[in-house]
C-alpha cells in the first residue's frame, strides 16, 4: 500500500496542531510511523487519503456500533440539520433520548446530557462530592475517565495511599483526595474502605475496562464495590462511556446485575456525534442545579443534530431483533480466530472480549489472563507494533496501541471476520 497523500497531509497538520492530532489516542507513538488520514467511511469500511480501503475495528473509538454512515442515522442527522443547528433551548429530541436511556438502563431515574465523556465523568465526580458532603474519590489504576484533573493520577506506593499527579498541570492538591487502587482487587477495596470509608464520596470504575485493553471486571470485584459503597454511604459510579450500549442494551451493569448510583454514558449514545450523559437515582440527580446546588452547565449540551444521531442509533440497537446476540457472536468468532492464529505461529497471545469489545493481548507467558494494569503492562508492545503494521498492509485498521479495546459493529459481515482472521494468519506467518 502507498500512503503518500496521508504523509503529505499529516506533515502539514503537524505544523499546525500539537503532534498533528486532536486527541493523543490517534497518534501512532506506540507503533511508530505517522497516522493515516481518513476521508470517508461506509459500513464496516474506512478509506484513507490515498484511496486505501480498510476493514475498521476502531469505529471512531467505539461510537459507531451500527457501522459507518448507517442510512437511518444519516437520515436522522440530515433532517435535524435542515431544521437548524442548535437553539440553546429545550428540544423534543432531548426528551426522547432521555426517555429511551431511562427505559433501557434501570439504574437511571434521571439523566443530564453533556457533550463529552470527560464532561460526564467530571460532573458525576462533582455530584458525588456535593451530594455526600465528602471529598475523597476512589479510582482504579488503568481505568481512564477522561482528562479530569483529580483522575489523572498515578498510584501511590501502597494499596491505600493517595495518588500523585501524572500529568503536568495537575496540582498535588487536586490529586490529594484521589485514592488509586488495583482493578479487580477486592482486598484492596476492603482495605481502603476500612481506612477511609467515612470520608469516601464515591468510587468511579469502568465495569468493563477498555483503556488498558478489554478487561472485564470480575463479578465479585464489582459486587464488593456495591456492598462497600452501600455500607459507607458512598456513591458508586459506573463509567460506561465505552461499555454503555456496547456490551448489552442495558450496558455492563445489566450483564452483571449490579446497580450503580450514578452512570456515565457516551460514545454509542451519540452515534458518532458529541453526546454524553450522566444519570442515576432521582434523589442524587436532584442535587444538580437548577433543582439543587451542584453546578454543571454546557452551551452545546443536548445539541439537536448530535441528539438526532444518538437517538437514531439507540432506536436501532433497541429495536433490532437479537442485535446484541449477533454482535457478541461475531466478536467471539473474531477474537478466538485471532488468538488461534497467533498461537499457531508460536506466539503467546490471549484474546479477551465482552459484547462488541475485544483485545488481542501479546501477554507474558506467566499471565494466563489479563486482569489489571500490572498484567496488561507486561504485554509486548513490540510484538503488537509488528502485528499492527502487518494488518494495515493487509487492509485491516486496528487501534494503534496494545492497550486500547477493538470494536465490532452491526455492519461487520461474516466475510469481514474471515478476511481479518486470514490476514492475521498471513501476518503472523512472517514473525
Amino acid at each position: 500500500m502507498k500512503f503518500t497523500n496521508s504523509r503529505e497531509i499529516f506533515a502539514k497538520t503537524a505544523r499546525l496542531i500539537p503532534g498533528g492530532v486532536n486527541s493523543p489516542a490517534r497518534a501512532f507513538g506506540a507503533v511508530g510511523g505517522n497516522p493515516l488520514v481518513m476521508t470517508r467511511g461506509n459500513g464496516s469500511s474506512i478509506y484513507d487519503a490515498d484511496g486505501n480501503r480498510f476493514i475498521d475495528y476502531v469505529l471512531s473509538w467505539g461510537p459507531l456500533i451500527a457501522g459507518h454512515a448507517h442510512p437511518s442515522v444519516i437520515e436522522a442527522v440530515q433532517k435535524a440539520v435542515s431544521d437548524g443547528l442548535g437553539f440553546g433551548a429545550p428540544t423534543r429530541g432531548e426528551t426522547e433520548i432521555a426517555e429511551l436511556i431511562i427505559a433501557t438502563t434501570p439504574s437511571i431515574e434521571m439523566v443530564r446530557l453533556v457533550s463529552s465523556g470527560t464532561e460526564a465523568t467530571s460532573s458525576a465526580i462533582r455530584l458525588a462530592r456535593g451530594y455526600t458532603g465528602r471529598d475523597k474519590i476512589v479510582k482504579f489504576r488503568g481505568c481512564y475517565h477522561g482528562h479530569v484533573d483529580p483522575l489523572l493520577v498515578a498510584a501511590g506506593s501502597a494499596a491505600a495511599t493517595f495518588g500523585v499527579p501524572n500529568s503536568p498541570g495537575v496540582t498535588a492538591g487536586c490529586a490529594a483526595d484521589t485514592l488509586v487502587l488495583e482493578y479487580n482487587d477486592t482486598s484492596g477495596v476492603q482495605e481502603a474502605f476500612s481506612a477511609f470509608g467515612g470520608e469516601i464520596a464515591g468510587v468511579i470504575v469502568e465495569p468493563v475496562a477498555g483503556n488498558m485493553g478489554c478487561i472485564p471486571g470480575k463479578p465479585e470485584f464489582l459486587q464488593t464495590l456495591r456492598e462497600a459503597c452501600t455500607r459507607a454511604g458512598s456513591v458508586l459510579i459506573f463509567d460506561e462511556v465505552m461499555s454503555g450500549y456496547r456490551v448489552a442494551l442495558g450496558s455492563a451493569q445489566s450483564r452483571y446485575g449490579i446497580t450503580p448510583d450514578l452512570t456515565t454514558l457516551g460514545k454509542v449514545i451519540g452515534g458518532g456525534l458529541p453526546v454524553a450523559a450522566y444519570g442515576g437515582k432521582r434523589e442524587i440527580m436532584n442535587a444538580v442545579i437548577p433543582v439543587g446546588k451542584v453546578f454543571q452547565a454546557g452551551t452545546l449540551s443536548g445539541n439537536p443534530v448530535a441528539v438526532a444521531a444518538g437517538l437514531a442509533t439507540l432506536k436501532l440497537v433497541s429495536e433490532t431483533e437479537n442485535f446484541y446476540g449477533g454482535l457478541e457472536t461475531k466478536t467471539a468468532r473474531l477474537a478466538e480466530g485471532l488468538e488461534s492464529a497467533a498461537r499457531e505461529a508460536g506466539l503467546t497471545a490471549t484474546a479477551q472480549k465482552c459484547g462488541g469489545m475485544f483485545t488481542l493481548f501479546f501477554n507474558d507467558p506467566a499471565d494466563r489472563e489479563i486482569t489489571d494494569w500490572q498484567s496488561a503492562s507486561r504485554c509486548s508492545e513490540k510484538t503488537f507494533a509488528r502485528y499492527f503494521w502487518g494488518m494495515i498492509e493487509q487492509g485491516i485498521y486496528l487501534p494503534c496501541s496494545q492497550f486500547e479495546a477493538n470494536f465490532t459493529s452491526l455492519a461487520h459481515t461474516d466475510q469481514d471476520i474471515e478476511q481479518t482472521i486470514a490476514a492475521a494468519k498471513e501476518v503472523f506467518s512472517r514473525f
